[in-house]
């Protein structure tokens, strides 16, 4: 049977994202080795916490050139700090190399408002793709973040929201895909994305 693999690297909010899978239908495996990555239709990368020492667990894991692969060749989710790490480097706390599967870097977010920003905000569609199908502009989805993602190319970006800035909610490239906000926390709006990512596999 086919699954989606949600990484563990010992750093990442991985059951919400399972307990969600299983929730709409869908069959996971939580991946501690790298076959697992390697046989699953699809992949989803969670992340909370601090930019290094998520990246010093992943390598820690011995998943990175597992994880790179498959965000090569299948569909590949970064949630949160997952969808930070797939950019070069992030100066959270020191300078940090990510998995630099998407050119930019992460920042604080630059704002007059209270950090970290947490709580719902409306997702603005830029460049609809699969995992937007169904959604429009003013979407309410969950964010908890005080860094955000600064993608050199503009056709990364597909979704933004405002939190007294520009706010980079959703990255897309090819097969590769990273969400700023929750959507495991987003309610109907969350499922509808996760259902969209399940549905470019052959998970059933």
């Amino acid at each position: 049977m086919s699954y989606i693999a949600v990484v563990d690297y010992g750093a990442g909010n991985l059951m919400s994202v399972a307990n969600t899978l299983k929730y709409i239908g869908y069959e996971s495996r939580i991946a501690q080795d790298t076959q697992t990555i390697e046989n699953a239709a699809g992949v989803i990368l969670p992340g909370v916490g601090a930019f290094p020492d998520a990246m010093q667990a992943l390598a820690e894991s011995g998943l990175i050139d597992a994880v790179k692969t498959a965000a090569k060749t299948k569909p590949f989710l970064g949630i949160c700090l997952g969808m930070q790490m797939l950019f070069e480097s992030s100066d959270e706390v020191r300078q940090c190399e990510g998995l630099g599967l998407l050119e930019g870097n992460i920042s604080r977010i630059q704002t007059d408002l209270i950090l970290p920003q947490i709580g719902w905000n409306e997702l603005e569609i830029l460049r609809p793709n699969a995992l937007t199908k169904g959604l429009k502009t003013g979407d309410h989805v969950y964010f908890v973040h005080s860094f955000m993602a600064n993608p050199k190319n503009k056709e990364d970006l597909a979704c933004i929201t405002d939190y007294g800035t520009q706010v980079p909610a959703m990255v897309s490239k090819n097969n590769l895909f990273g969400c700023q906000f929750h959507p495991e926390k987003s309610g109907e709006i969350g499922l509808k994305i996760i259902k969209n990512f399940v549905e470019l596999t052959e998970v059933k």
